[in-house]
């Protein structure tokens, strides 16, 4: 009997897999899911400093205006005697000196001169890398233990949530504390989104504006504005933020000096730093900065909040 065979197949037009060989991929460049849209460094203002030093001034606390300091006479009183009186000022202000946010980047010269098309090895490392230090410069904005926010927000501006979750009378009370001119909130995304929960179970869904081209979600016109860099404890507890911002209004500023060597952008510099002997290259990347909370009232803390509370809502038919 004879035995079935399958015949080769003989092709007639060139294959994909050897065609690729001649082809030149589309590349993209290094997408990396670290780097945030960093919205308190847009939304800060920034005041620029001489020799790395910034010193705050300020009135002395027992300092208060009374009704005795200044005169409020009838034009015909002109012979009353004038109240006389001055504003002390604290005798050993403290000085901010500007944070270095630093690395290095080392690239081996072969790769630099072999690969470099169509994207140049440097500049991509360095892009990448300058992308890392200014994540960093946010974090360091909210928590570095001399100069951050947290460390430095007076106790009698933190307030603690009711019930754990973040509601508007929560919020309502935050801005009871810096009630003079408010800028916005900073929260972590969970923590804004477990607000927005408790504003949707009150029926108060809160309005939404768009900033920088992009929304933001609203809470008495003030805009909540998100950062990863307020951390979430192992329990899901975080703290958000409400500041007043700018030296004008006596709030919260942040710190650069511009014109360093090197600079790329305000007070960040680039700089070669040579070739050792194992012809690899290095590059000194700095940012300096730092922040300062101008008066106490400028800055109020809601601690404690819960961001894992969910609640369940009846389903209804329409």
């Amino acid at each position: 009997m004879p035995v079935d065979s399958e015949e080769p197949v003989v092709r007639r037009t060139l294959s994909e897999a050897a065609a690729r060989q001649l082809a030149n991929a589309t590349k993209t460049r290094a997408q990396w899911s670290g780097i945030t849209p960093r919205w308190l460094v847009s939304f800060l203002p920034w005041s620029p400093v001489e020799a790395g030093i910034y010193r705050l001034n300020r009135v002395k606390e027992a300092v208060a205006l009374s009704d005795s300091d200044v005169a409020c006479s009838p034009r015909r009183d002109v012979d009353t005697d004038l109240p006389e009186t001055f504003v002390d000022y604290e005798e050993a202000p403290r000085e901010y000196s500007l944070n270095a946010v630093t690395t290095v980047l080392d690239v081996q010269t072969r790769v630099s001169d072999l690969y470099g098309h169509p994207y140049d090895q440097i500049q991509e490392q360095v892009r990448l890398l300058v992308e890392k230090v200014k994540e960093k410069q946010e974090s360091e904005l909210i928590n570095n233990p001399d100069y951050g926010l947290l460390a430095n927000a007076a106790p009698s501006m933190k307030v603690a949530t009711r019930l754990g979750a973040p509601t508007p009378d929560d919020f309502d009370e935050l801005i009871a504390k810096v009630w003079k001119e408010p800028a916005f909130f900073l929260a972590h995304p969970r923590a804004i989104a477990a607000f927005g929960r408790e504003c949707t179970r009150r029926g108060v869904p809160p309005p939404t504006v768009t900033l920088f081209g992009s929304p933001f979600i609203t809470w008495r016109g003030l805009p909540l504005v998100p950062s990863d860099k307020l951390y979430i404890s192992d329990d899901g507890r975080t703290n958000i933020l409400l500041m007043r911002t700018g030296e004008q209004k006596q709030g919260v500023v942040g710190l650069f000096q511009p014109g360093i060597p090197g600079e790329v952008t305000p007070s960040l510099s680039v700089r070669f730093m040579g070739i050792n002997r194992k012809a690899v290259a290095s590059y000194l990347i700095s940012l300096y900065c730092s922040a300062a909370i101008l008066t106490h009232d400028s800055l109020g803390v809601l601690e404690n909040v819960e961001v894992g509370k969910y609640h369940d809502y009846p389903f209804t038919y329409a």
